[in-house]
């Protein structure tokens, strides 16, 4: 068994300190900038008048204000920012950018439509004539209608049915394009958003605005990651089977403990070697780091996953982070059930080792096909037994049936347990069977900690 180091232990065998999530102000400061550009629109109307023409054009210059706003926040989600990243974890700050990205492209949209409609009824032209003038002979417009069709692009590969058909390299770089297009449209909003053209301080507040969010996307995406992996200097020392198609990765670096990662947290790994050095994918530690190891345990699920496999010993990885909200700052009660299934073990293993608690206050709830795919289950029982914590497992039948974790079975074998937190990692399916069933048993949402790299 990996063996957490002192340094390690003392980081995550601390006093439970609850942290509470900061989703509710964020949104809150999100919700107060779109009221603040709302305000904008408004200061620099004079009067709301009644005519087709101006209700079109009015509308236009709203959606398109609002437009610009949500972009922002798109760009900023996208920045990997530690408040968003660790406070409120990568799942849910990944769901606000695939929702802020609906709402921005949405908004767009309507501007440039209600816009064009305004003008050619204002000026009795059609749809197409109009079209080709706001192109041609407003500033800046060129570059911004080139910067819509890529907020276009963008969006229609990141819908979902598309998403799923495409590899996830190539996803990612098409992705990349938002910043292009963000610069592209950039300019157009302050060279004719009436809004910005006779007003300095607006044009000030959207530069400090888009120029803050292009600060924190360059710190954190471009300088936090070159540093990081220029001091830890990370290498794979091996790779060892687990169980059928779960390895193990051991990588070694300098003064890992100082990456500030806690169990339950993951990193973005690239692995610079042929066929993977071009691709980042998350995995979290399967055991506390030490100040000259960290593991990660990886199932074979895709191209990536399997390749990890035939990694050799020296190869230099490229690491990102440490992400995720999932840790023991979490916690909030002294009894605490894990519920792992499959490669969800891994975040697990890690907290079932260093979570603060006496004997009989930790449960693990193992959920696997067979019991041959109960990766680490040697770890775990070692853990078990050295901290007095249950352990139990849950395998299908011989004839393929598949055990239900329900209400009344998590009753029977923890009859308190609405006394408990809740860490759960797995399969979709897993986790919403477990969810429904623990909201039953009288556990709080607030008390269920469940983080999902599913895209």
């Amino acid at each position: 068994m990996i063996q957490s180091g002192r340094a390690a232990r003392r980081q995550t065998m601390r006093a439970i300190r609850p942290r509470r999530s900061p989703a509710a102000m964020l949104l809150a400061i999100a919700w107060a900038g779109a009221m603040a550009v709302l305000w904008l629109w408004w200061q620099n109307t004079s009067a709301v008048q009644m005519n087709t023409a101006e209700w079109l054009i009015g509308a236009g210059r709203i959606t398109g204000l609002l437009g610009g706003y949500m972009i922002a926040l798109v760009v900023l989600q996208m920045a990997r920012v530690p408040a968003l990243e660790r406070g409120v974890g990568s799942d849910r700050a990944t769901r606000w950018h695939a929702m802020s990205g609906r709402y921005a492209i949405s908004l767009v949209v309507a501007h440039v439509v209600l816009t064009i409609w305004g003008y050619a009824v204002q000026a009795d032209t059609g749809l197409v004539e109009q079209s080709v003038t706001v192109v041609v002979d407003f500033p800046e417009m060129i570059k911004a209608t080139i910067g819509t069709a890529l907020l276009l692009v963008v969006g229609f590969v990141s819908a979902g049915a598309v998403r799923r058909r495409m590899h996830y390299e190539t996803w990612y770089y098409l992705h990349l394009l938002t910043y292009v297009a963000v610069y592209l449209t950039f300019w157009h909003q302050l060279a004719t958003g009436s809004e910005f053209v006779a007003n300095p301080t607006a044009r000030t507040v959207w530069y400090v605005l888009y120029g803050t969010v292009g600060a924190l996307l360059f710190w954190y995406r471009i300088l936090a990651p070159v540093r990081l992996n220029l001091w830890h200097r990370m290498r794979v020392e091996s790779v060892v089977d687990e169980a059928p198609g779960v390895v193990s990765v051991l990588i070694t670096g300098r003064r890992l403990h100082r990456l500030g990662a806690e169990a339950g947290h993951f990193f973005r790994w690239r692995f610079l070697t042929k066929g993977l050095r071009w691709s980042a994918n998350p995995y979290s530690l399967s055991a506390p780091p030490r100040p000259d190891l960290m593991r990660i345990t990886v199932k074979a699920a895709g191209n990536h996953s399997t390749a990890l496999s035939r990694l050799e010993p020296g190869t230099r990885v490229w690491a990102e982070g440490p992400y995720g909200a999932m840790t023991a700052g979490r916690r909030s009660r002294n009894k605490v059930l894990l519920i792992a299934g499959g490669a969800g073990i891994t975040p697990l293993r890690a907290l079932f080792e260093t979570l603060p608690g006496g004997p009989g206050d930790l449960t693990l709830l193992y959920r696997a096909g067979r019991t041959e795919d109960l990766a680490l289950w040697s770890e775990l029982r070692e853990i078990a037994q050295m901290r007095d914590a249950k352990l139990m497992y849950a395998v299908n039948g011989p004839d393929g049936s598949r055990p239900e974790i329900t209400t009344e079975r998590l009753k029977e074998v923890l009859p308190d347990i609405d006394q408990h937190d809740v860490y759960l990692c797995g399969p979709p399916g897993l986790a919403e069977e477990s969810y429904h069933a623990l909201r039953e048993a009288g556990v709080p949402s607030r008390r269920i900690h469940h983080e999902s790299f599913e895209m």
